[in-house]
């Protein structure tokens, strides 16, 4: 099956049809799988040699990885997997921080002036809000985000009372209005701890499809976790929101 789809990747670009003779298409879910088949053979060197110090990796799409090597050692490591494979290329970041992907994230919002219905307006404010409490673990943060925020909705048309109802609007579904009155550490991380281990929707709908056995039988259920075993991945959403 693998070999066909390889061998069988076309595409038009004008007016003419090529095909694809090496790789594969970017937006086959089955392109997908197999790159994250073929990384994970490529990565173990980099597993071993941080279990070997005793460090952290991890990897959803980017990679992330922990050291207190010096950065030459690490570079080094680094290049040796990089010269494992001419189809790979790395591109790394090192420092005591790094932004990791933010896999619900996108650089591009809907225009306040577009004509798609009023909800979808509201809930982009709300979801971007909802985001920042849930990844912003301190005040202070959750402020410099809601800057950001309230920055990219204005430059897309956003009234700012529009912007701040939506702010209330999160605040009160979450009964978590205090922090209009105490806009400090503690009323926050209440705000914080609750929101940050709640369900979204996506994760209540796969909760009931687990309990309903003509939706998903038992032997689709999930089971323990097995290394062995490679899970494809799937789309998924949540949001956050903030106000000034």
């Amino acid at each position: 099956m693998a070999r066909l789809i390889l061998d069988t990747n076309t595409f038009a670009y004008n007016n003419k049809y090529y095909r694809q003779i090496r790789g594969g298409a970017m937006g086959s879910a089955f392109t997908q799988v197999l790159a994250n088949i073929y990384t994970f053979e490529w990565k173990q060197d980099l597993i071993k040699h941080q279990e070997k110090h005793n460090e952290i990796y991890g990897r959803y799409i980017d990679i992330f990885m922990t050291t207190n090597q010096t950065i030459d050692e690490i570079r080094e490591q680094l290049e040796k997997a990089q010269n494992q494979d001419v189809n790979i290329k790395i591109n790394y970041n090192i420092d005591i921080s790094v932004d990791f992907l933010d896999a619900s994230a996108e650089p591009y919002i809907l225009p306040y002036r577009s004509t798609h219905p009023r909800h979808i307006h509201r809930n982009i404010p709300y979801g971007a809000l909802l985001r920042a409490v849930r990844i912003c673990s301190n005040m202070h943060d959750f402020n410099t985000e809601r800057c950001h925020i309230d920055v990219f909705l204005l430059l897309n048309g956003y009234p700012p009372n529009f912007i701040t109802k939506q702010f209330h609007r999160l605040l009160h579904s979450k009964n978590t209005m205090l922090l209009l009155k105490q806009m400090n550490e503690q009323a926050y991380n209440p705000i914080y701890e609750t929101l940050l281990h709640q369900h979204t929707g996506r994760e209540k709908e796969l909760k009931k499809m687990i309990k309903d056995p003509v939706k998903k039988p038992l032997v689709l259920q999930s089971k323990i976790w097995d290394s062995k075993l490679m899970y494809p991945n799937y789309l998924f959403d949540s949001g956050q929101s903030v106000d000034t």
